[in-house]
């Protein structure tokens, strides 16, 4: 590349290497060459956004080779470019090829980000920011730049429009904690850097052509995002700088001794527009299984983006035209310095009034080393009572043990929120208060708790597709629900049922009476850690599918059971902190205004719970992390029921996530109308904890399932999530059968054990020759009726 040193003027026209003859050939050649990059690129895309979704979700079985398919990439085209560079025939050829081979070598730098976890952002994005400084730093000693070229004007105009092309995530997006929008913005920033420098080195070579450099632009372009984009950001980046292409040709190639006068200004203009979304979107977020639904962050992503490309459209046209028109002159920079100041003034009033200020993300989840001692509970009688000690020990401990980690929070200005079901508190802070946190005596370990950031607006809540039941559907007469019914007489009637999901319609027609707080009001009833709603309420359905399964009143399986709910999944990404206050409530229900460990009643909680999630490893949960809330609401008599999970398709050891893995909990797989286990139903032995224990406890019907949706409807939804409430309701049926069983978790489990029907169905390799119980359906599929004639015979 042309390294001949810049002259301070500015008023001069650029002193370029006399044009070289080529014929159409060559320029021929380059645009094929473009279009291969650009073909493989966009492949190259797919491969890695398809791969982080499977990772992120965690169901399909597919190895984290994120990093290889990057470094394939970036490899291979630093080869072809690196050989294409040199044979060029012409020098207009070679500084087009060596432009897209610094491209190139840029993702290859961005390679190790590739390793860390998906959901370790901190680690990901400083690797970003180490293969960008490294890049910048080795082209600013190769091409001999000059720090500060003069190109005033241009800086100028670079930086008020880069500034604006922030609107519309002022207005829809949200920031994460500070360092989140530090880390983030030097990212952008420099990946500015790096396509202004290979677009500057570019324009070295011949005058500028503002049309022809900007396609060699949206090549440059699209390698840089392609290398750093992480879960969906390689398509926003892609597209923002892609339309900025040509106004960067003009702010970089106007004035100066020659061509590459104003590449701070294109760094500006580029490292700002790639920075709003790296700063402004969650890329956690951008994770299909947690913002595909309508009206969820993928919509407005899209919508930011299109709005944001279209501004970049508009300012690359009026640019090129201004620079053409003025013979490559700018007007002076005075002016646009003055007057942005009031951009940004405007942009924040926006910011206050439109959009969602503030900072969201970087919460810490730190468990106490003293975890408390509650199992001499069971011998207690009295129901209520057991509960009573239960709540009362644990808050007690709570309050001993958090004291001096709670004054030494307060002290420093840290919120936190402590817990008593894990001796536990959620802490506001990042990296250092973590550091800080993990070297206290009484804290044991400290987790990630993640938060998603806020949407513009709530979305509508979901509608079914399905029709109303007639008569009972095939997976109630498949376990004998409807016998239970007509038979032995038990409905559920006198069990209380605690639903912790996305929440639940309280006015759905199946739903509406067996509510606990229709006739005593919300408080003691609902709680919405997420949104604050004070009334039950569903956005997505899968509360209300799973509710409606355990006691609707044509749907349910106990439909003379009662309920009360809290929201721990509104946007199904959880965390330890949101599952804790569900569990908390579900003991020990409290008013919507109260404290859980002051207000907490737990002669007002749940017999019986139903959970349909799971707590993976990017909700910060690790293999132990809610062991000990499980063992203390099983010594309080509660009866905590969990599905198993939907990742039968990587095969045995697929039950991997709390809560299924404890042996407190009583875990669920799916099988269809034919008995057979369901492909995506979750496999045993548990493995992440190395304790092997035999997974799923039993199986129940969990595909095609008919129930209740919000808005009145209904609709069929399959998964472990829907298997799970079956058994909740034979529970409740049993209690409702026999009260004496309430609370006795024990004689519960050993009847549901004992009457499930044999699996028939094919086992694994990995299952073949346990019998019962087995890794593939546990003791077998439920029986209701059976289950429930046992505990009409007495224990």
């Amino acid at each position: 590349m042309d390294d001949q040193p810049i002259s301070p003027s500015v008023s001069q026209r650029p002193v370029t290497q006399p044009a070289q003859p080529q014929g159409c050939s060559a320029g021929i050649g380059r645009y094929l060459v473009g279009f291969f990059i650009i073909g493989m690129t966009l492949l190259v895309q797919v491969m890695q956004w398809s791969l982080e979704q499977a990772l992120f979700e965690g169901s399909l079985p597919v190895s984290d080779v994120r990093w290889l398919v990057s470094l394939g990439y970036a490899a291979g085209l630093a080869i072809l470019l690196g050989i294409l560079s040199v044979s060029a025939p012409s020098l207009r050829g070679k500084a087009v090829f060596r432009a897209w081979l610094g491209a190139s070598l840029f993702a290859l730098l961005q390679v190790p980000s590739r390793i860390p976890e998906l959901a370790n952002a901190d680690a990901i994005v400083a690797l970003q920011i180490a293969g960008g400084l490294v890049f910048a730093l080795g082209a600013a000693l190769l091409l001999r730049r000059r720090l500060f070229p003069a190109a005033p004007g241009a800086l100028a105009i670079a930086a008020a429009v880069g500034v604006l092309l922030m609107f519309p995530w002022v207005v829809w997006g949200a920031l994460g904690s500070v360092l989140d929008l530090a880390l983030n913005l030097l990212a952008g920033m420099l990946l500015g850097v790096a396509a202004s420098f290979l677009l500057a080195g570019l324009l070295d070579t011949a005058p500028a052509d503002t049309w022809s450099d900007g396609l060699v632009g949206v090549v440059i372009v699209l390698i840089l995002a392609t290398g750093m984009g992480v879960n969906g950001q390689q398509w926003m980046l892609a597209a923002v700088l892609l339309a900025l292409a040509w106004a960067s040709v003009a702010v970089i190639s106007h004035g100066g001794a020659n061509g590459c006068a104003g590449w701070p200004a294109g760094a500006v203009l580029f490292g700002l527009a790639a920075a709003w979304p790296l700063v402004w979107v969650d890329a956690d977020e951008l994770a299909l299984v947690i913002s595909s639904g309508a009206g969820e962050l993928t919509q407005w992503v899209i919508r930011m983006t299109l709005d944001n490309v279209g501004m970049a459209l508009l300012a690359s046209f009026l640019l090129a035209l201004l620079v053409r028109r003025l013979g490559g002159r700018l007007p002076a920079a005075r002016a646009v310095w003055l007057l942005l100041p009031f951009i940004m003034i405007g942009l924040g009033v926006v910011y206050a009034f439109a959009g969602q200020p503030g900072f969201y993300g970087e919460h810490l989840f730190a468990i106490l080393k003293d975890q408390a001692d509650v199992s001499q509970a069971a011998g207690i009688d009295d129901y209520n009572a057991r509960r009573a000690y239960v709540y009362d020990t644990l808050v007690a401990h709570a309050d001993q043990t958090q004291a001096d980690l709670r004054a030494a929070l307060e002290r420093r200005g840290r919120a936190y929120q402590p817990y008593y079901l894990v001796n536990a508190l959620e802490v506001s802070g990042g990296p250092l208060l973590r550091a800080w946190l993990q070297a206290r005596p009484e804290v044991d370990r400290v987790l990630s708790n993640p938060e998603l950031r806020p949407l513009p607006q709530l979305p509508q809540a979901s509608s079914g597709t399905a029709s109303a039941p007639d008569a009972p559907q095939w997976n109630l007469t498949m376990i004998g629900a409807d016998q239970v019914w007509s038979e032995l007489g038990a409905n559920g009637s006198g069990v209380i049922v605690g639903q912790s999901d996305s929440g639940a319609e309280g006015e759905h027609p199946e739903l509406a009476a067996a509510y606990r707080g229709a006739g005593e009001g919300d408080d003691y009833n609902w709680f919405d850690p997420w949104n604050g709603s004070t009334r039950p309420t569903d956005i997505g359905g899968h509360g209300t599918h799973t509710l409606g399964t355990i006691l609707g009143k044509r749907t349910g399986v106990a439909p003379g059971a009662t309920w009360i709910g809290c929201v721990n999944l509104a946007r199904n990404l959880g965390n330890p902190a949101y599952y804790l206050d569900c569990m908390q409530f579900m003991l020990a229900p409290f008013p919507q205004d109260g404290d859980p460990l002051r207000d907490g009643d737990p002669a007002r909680g749940a017999m019986v719970l139903n959970n349909s999630w799971g707590c993976p490893e990017v909700e910060g949960c690790d293999p132990a992390s809610l062991q000990p809330a499980v063992a203390a609401l099983r010594d309080a008599g509660i009866f905590v029921v969990v599905s198993a999970g939907n990742s039968g398709y990587n095969g045995c050891g697929s039950v991997s996530d709390p809560p299924a893995i404890y042996d407190e909990v009583y875990s669920v797989g799916a099988v269809d109308s034919s008995g057979q286990r369901a492909d995506f139903s979750s496999m045993g032995p548990v493995t992440v904890d190395g304790s092997n224990r035999i997974k799923p406890d039993i199986a129940a019907p969990g595909v095609d399932v008919l129930s209740s949706y919000p808005n009145s409807s209904y609709e069929y939804a399959g998964g472990t999530s829907m298997a799970g409430p079956h058994v909740v309701g034979v529970v409740a049926l049993m209690w409702s059968a026999n009260p004496e069983l309430i609370g006795d978790i024990q004689t519960t489990t050993q009847i549901l054990n004992e009457t499930a029907r044999p699996y028939r169905g094919p086992l694994p390799a990995c299952a073949s020759g346990q019998g019962v119980p087995n890794d593939v359906a546990g003791y077998g599929i439920v029986d209701a009726y059976a289950a429930v004639q046992r505990a009409q015979a007495g224990r």
